[in-house]
């Protein structure tokens, strides 16, 4: 929203989730057209060993780097201790659907934590004043945001794995999980970037916590809930990781001595990767733009393209025509965007806001005019 504009930001939002459902979908039509059942074996018969392998470069990074945590206090000690203790005993599981209810967990930690952040627009919102552009239409680094929003909403890599999981699995029963969970997803994202915005507007950063004082506690609550949902979900991403691992250089089939190798090796080091990047915007940017985008827009719709015997005139043929143009625009001008105009990084640094004498976010009975007043004269302070 803070990229985009807050107008053009939700506008957006709710086409990359469009976008996002159609693609699903199409994936699993072009299973079934080709006659596969995993998204390498799809693009390998589509397109050959070039497609093949540039989808499990793409299918192995947006896992991989999706997994550095952002926790404030002992971060380094407690990224190694979680990975040791948690994240690697989840991620040994062979069988996807074990993985269920620990992904229904970090679903309800995810509705707590959106509950936190709605609370504080109501309680804190009023007392933060707002940047002179906060309300524009549009702001020119809407592509940018694209990436972002593409990294936050693609599945596509375990696509296959979760259908293969359903216990009678068909297109149209595949369909209607989607277009469920996808609106589920849209709902949440919503929620969560219209109350951030609303509350920080031209303040806001990569990670919302951020923004957040240290001595609110209820906020460092919802911090260590959303650390745990960290913990829960990157299994799932480590399975699609491992499976790339395993269909390239082992023909699909581990050992269990390599797959408990495998794993080790996976998770050590994407723990020393999460333990140098402290920065978590730049990575939403690049992962969106460079490997989202293409597993989101572009691949499907290329496989689609070229295995459907449908008129060129045909719904899913132009849509995945315009997919897969507006996938390569993303690509190509986010990545530019993201490195000539990177977001600024203040991890772990308190914001301007949270010096105001007698501010206090767990008493917030400051008058609006004090706190007002205490903000203007910091404001100029910091800009003399």
């Amino acid at each position: 929203m803070n990229q985009a504009g807050f107008p053009l930001g939700i506008l957006l939002l709710f086409w990359v989730s469009y976008v996002t459902d159609f693609s699903l979908v199409l994936l699993i039509k072009g299973g079934a057209l080709s006659g596969t059942d995993t998204y390498q074996s799809l693009v390998n018969k589509t397109f050959g060993f070039p497609g093949y392998l540039l989808l499990s470069v793409l299918q192995f990074l947006y896992p991989f780097i999706v997994d550095p945590e952002n926790l404030f206090i002992g971060r380094h000690f407690i990224i190694v201790l979680s990975t040791a203790v948690f994240n690697l005993p989840l991620s040994l599981y062979r069988d996807i659907a074990k993985l269920g209810k620990i992904s229904l967990i970090s679903t309800v930690l995810t509705t707590l934590i959106l509950g936190i952040v709605m609370a504080r627009v109501v309680s804190l919102g009023p007392h933060i004043p707002k940047t002179e552009d906060a309300w524009v239409f549009a702001k020119s680094n809407a592509i940018q945001a694209v990436g972002v929003m593409s990294f936050a909403f693609i599945c596509h890599h375990n696509c296959f794995l979760v259908y293969g999981s359903l216990e009678e699995p068909t297109v149209a029963k595949w369909s209607r999980i989607i277009h469920v969970s996808v609106l589920v997803s849209v709902s949440i994202s919503m929620l969560f970037a219209t109350c951030g915005y609303l509350t920080f507007t031209g303040f806001t950063q990569g990670d919302l916590f951020e923004n957040y004082c240290r001595n609110d506690d209820l906020v460092t609550f919802g911090r260590f809930c959303y650390g745990v949902t960290v913990i829960l979900t990157y299994p799932i991403e480590c399975f699609v990781t491992r499976e790339v691992i395993a269909n390239v250089f082992f023909g699909g089939n581990l050992s269990t001595v390599f797959h408990i190798v495998i794993t080790v090796v996976i998770i050590t080091v994407a723990t020393l990767v999460s333990l140098v990047i402290d920065c978590l915007g730049i990575v939403l940017e690049l992962n969106g733009v460079l490997c989202a985008a293409p597993l989101i827009f572009i691949i499907p719709s290329a496989c689609y393209l070229k295995l459907s015997e449908e008129p060129r005139t045909h719904s899913d043929k132009i849509m995945s025509c315009i997919m897969l143009l507006i996938g390569a625009v993303v690509m190509v001008v986010g990545f530019v965007m993201a490195v000539t105009h990177p977001q600024d990084c203040t991890h772990g640094q308190e914001m301007f806001y949270c010096f105001a004498n007698n501010f206090s976010l767990t008493n917030v009975s400051v008058s609006h005019f004090q706190l007002t007043t205490q903000l203007s004269v910091l404001n100029i302070s910091i800009f003399q």
